[in-house]
């Protein structure tokens, strides 16, 4: 405890000769023994302490904005996310180029679901520094997630120049590829996101999805088969597995795979609707009553789920035709 105590004085120390050289000798230092009192304060997880000392700070240097780009930080640890934001952009009106500011402050707003305002601070990142890779690629991110693709590209495309190496921009651009329909290209990025990691559960889960939008079942049964090795809890994997299987005729293999899917989803609308046509499937093969009944109570299972999911007439239509009997 001792030595560790030292070395808090120490980094205190060295803080703080850098930032009375940075003021200048006349600058009154009341505001910066108040920050790093801040400072050592967070080190022992003491937040709300750490809080009053650099709002205190703040109040006795409006410009300091070391003071509040922490402030920031303590308040994001706090889960205080207004406070944070407020903070992040003080920091960033006063000092208008801190990369590390803008990140954290589009890190909150995404927490905060303002996507819009997430996405204007990660691309002022970027012109902070037009080779940062995690600007582009989050900024990237927060564009396919209001649906803008083509400045989602344009992002990730940056990120790819940056560095070609990474798998997680593949995902990424394969991603963007696919709501753009261009599985050409998103199959091109998936196989490259696997050579640089070729256990990636997601990247195998993807690009078998690409796989089945072309129509090439056995390939994608084959990558999601890979998949739920790596990971038996992908749900997803599983749900996709079952489609490709129905469309290879094979209903006993489909439905094993559905009911997979279900023990670790159980609330997935699209997964109960297909396993109820699996289930139908087999009930009119074998002329099975019971397995009948077990179709319509998965198609009224995912639509008490999703009432207005597409297809919902056609689907109380056979719900109708099958409980008769028919």
């Amino acid at each position: 405890m001792r030595d560790d105590m030292t070395g808090r004085v120490v980094v205190t120390g060295l803080m703080c000769a850098v930032l009375l050289f940075s003021w200048g000798c006349e600058k009154p230092n009341n505001a910066l023994g108040l920050y790093l009192d801040g400072i050592l304060l967070t080190e022992y997880d003491d937040n709300v302490q750490a809080v009053q000392k650099l709002e205190q700070a703040t109040r006795e240097d409006k410009k300091f904005w070391y003071a509040y780009s922490v402030l920031g930080e303590v308040y994001e640890k706090m889960e205080d996310y207004p406070n944070s934001v407020a903070s992040y952009e003080k920091a960033t009106e006063i000092n208008p180029d801190s990369l590390k500011d803008f990140m954290n402050l589009g890190r909150v707003h995404k927490i905060m679901k303002e996507l819009a305002k997430a996405v204007e601070a990660y691309a002022r990142a970027c012109e902070i520094d037009p080779n940062h890779l995690r600007a582009h690629l989050k900024t990237a991110k927060c564009y396919v997630e209001l649906e803008d693709y083509d400045n989602a590209l344009n992002y990730g495309r940056r990120a790819e120049q940056i560095d070609p190496n990474v798998a997680e921009v593949q995902l990424l651009l394969a991603e963007v590829y696919q709501w753009r329909e261009n599985f050409e290209a998103a199959i091109s990025s998936y196989k490259r996101a696997l050579e640089l990691d070729s256990g990636n559960p997601e990247a195998l889960t993807f690009l078998a999805l690409a796989y089945i939008r072309t129509e090439y079942y056995e390939p994608a049964k084959e990558l999601l088969t890979l998949a739920i090795m790596a990971q038996p809890d992908n749900a997803k994997a599983h749900k996709y597995l079952g489609y490709c299987l129905l469309k290879l005729n094979a209903v006993d293999e489909a439905i094993a795979a559905y009911e997979s899917a279900l023990g670790i989803d159980q609330k997935d609308w699209e997964t109960l609707r297909s396993l109820g046509v699996a289930y139908m499937l087999k009930a009119i093969s074998a002329a099975d009553e019971d397995m009948r009944a077990k179709a319509v109570e998965q198609w009224r299972a995912s639509l008490d789920i999703q009432a207005d999911q597409p297809s919902s007439q056609a689907m109380l239509r056979l719900i109708e035709k099958y409980s008769n009997g028919e």
